[in-house]
């Protein structure tokens, strides 16, 4: 009891400080709830419209060589396609983003054509810019269909079926919606957005309260109190806890009144009260871990501006599962949901797709997760433990 007690009385005096520093507070409990509806309503609304802008308005295409396919040109231009000169410099075109996406008809196209044989284009094209998928998409679509129509025809015109020429008939049944979709970039980097709102969400006060209080001096009256060292690091641990669960909390609720305004995003995600609840057990354990991991780092560092110079490299941990996927995509498995920040990706992304996560991959996830904060507990009231702490670098 007396222990607990000195856990409560650091705690009340850690959150009466970081409460009167007005300016500190609004930073850790107003920033990341008032960029999570902008963030969410701003890129639903930005992808949607640019995804509709692109399919609906002409598709403007540089054509070389167009006067070798009259008739091609022609079914392009009924297609809600209006046909360019091609630029003098084509490579210079493409790499200068002037133009998206450019048709080249070779002049042995009327040849083959005229010989029923398949006739060459070529489709000029960045891979890498992504802002040109879309036009480059609707041309191969374009060209797709009209290479199908004119081939059915020449079967048809020499009394065979067209579907003949046709071994198998494959259909393909795509489970995404549309706008699960064109939410993909959203999903991309939410899961991103919640773990670094929940690992550093305690950061300013934990700081200010170990490598602050050395600057200041302040710490080694607190050390010397007879309360013990281990309850004075958990009081201040829980403190910084307790703000951060604070500030993830305001951040999914307004995760979820930015899906709200945004119907798009309403429907590429799962965001119930349900499913708000789920995403705060996920990120519980994320709470713990960054919260006793900066405790042990400010308490190793010596001075405030060192603690602070962490923070770099700590807002890059959350990346590294979304660029390893992203590079090596693999199949959800067991053993994710042991890994910390994989096992957070994996398990948000399921709750905002309405998957379902099992008991077992639960179990794991919070045995792992709450196994790990307890492991960085250990070490950082170890380190409160060693008499040069209270020493002011």
């Amino acid at each position: 009891m007396k222990t607990l007690r000195a856990v409560m009385t650091v705690m009340r005096k850690e959150l009466r400080d970081i409460f009167r520093d007005r300016r500190t507070l609004v930073l850790a409990l107003g920033l990341s709830p008032l960029l999570t509806p902008i963030l969410i309503i701003g890129l639903g609304t930005l992808g949607e419209s640019r995804a509709r802008s692109q399919i609906e308005k002409p598709l403007e295409l540089p054509v070389v060589g167009r006067e070798h396919a009259p008739n091609l040109i022609a079914w392009l231009e009924g297609q809600n396609v209006v046909i360019k000169a091609p630029p003098k410099d084509i490579e210079a075109a493409i790499a200068n983003q002037d133009e998206d996406v450019i048709l080249r008809i070779g002049p042995e196209f009327a040849q083959q054509w005229r010989k029923s044989l398949p006739a060459p284009l070529e489709i000029i094209q960045d891979s890498t810019r992504q802002d040109a998928q879309i036009p480059v998409q609707r041309l191969q679509g374009l060209l797709s269909g009209y290479g199908g129509q004119t081939g059915s025809l020449r079967l048809l015109a020499r009394g065979v079926s067209p579907g003949t020429a046709t071994a198998i008939q494959i259909r393909r049944t795509d489970l995404a919606t549309p706008e699960a979709q064109r939410g993909r970039m959203l999903s991309f980097i939410l899961p991103y957005f919640l773990i670094i709102a929940a690992f550093l969400g305690g950061a300013s006060l934990i700081l200010d309260a170990t490598a602050g209080e050395r600057e200041r001096q302040s710490l080694e009256p607190l050390l010397a109190t007879p309360a013990a060292r281990g309850a004075i690091v958990s009081g201040k641990i829980a403190a910084a806890c307790m703000l951060a669960l604070i500030s993830l909390l305001l951040t999914l609720l307004a995760f979820k009144l930015g899906a709200l305004l945004s119907p798009t995003v309403g429907r590429q995600m799962e965001v119930s009260f349900p499913a708000i609840a789920r995403l705060v057990l996920i990120l519980l354990p994320m709470v713990f871990i960054g919260t006793t991991l900066l405790t042990y780092l400010a308490a190793s560092a010596k001075s405030m501006k060192e603690a602070q110079s962490h923070m770099t490299w700590l807002m890059l941990l959350p990346m590294l599962p979304t660029i390893v996927l992203l590079v090596n995509p693999v199949k959800t498995q067991m053993w994710q949901f042991a890994v910390p920040f994989l096992s957070q990706n994996q398990l948000i992304l399921k709750v905002v797709r309405g998957e379902v996560i099992t008991a077992a991959q639960w179990a794991l996830y919070l045995a792992a997760g709450f196994g790990l904060a307890g492991l960085l507990w250990f070490a950082a009231t170890r380190r409160y433990q060693q008499e040069q702490l209270a020493i002011s670098g």
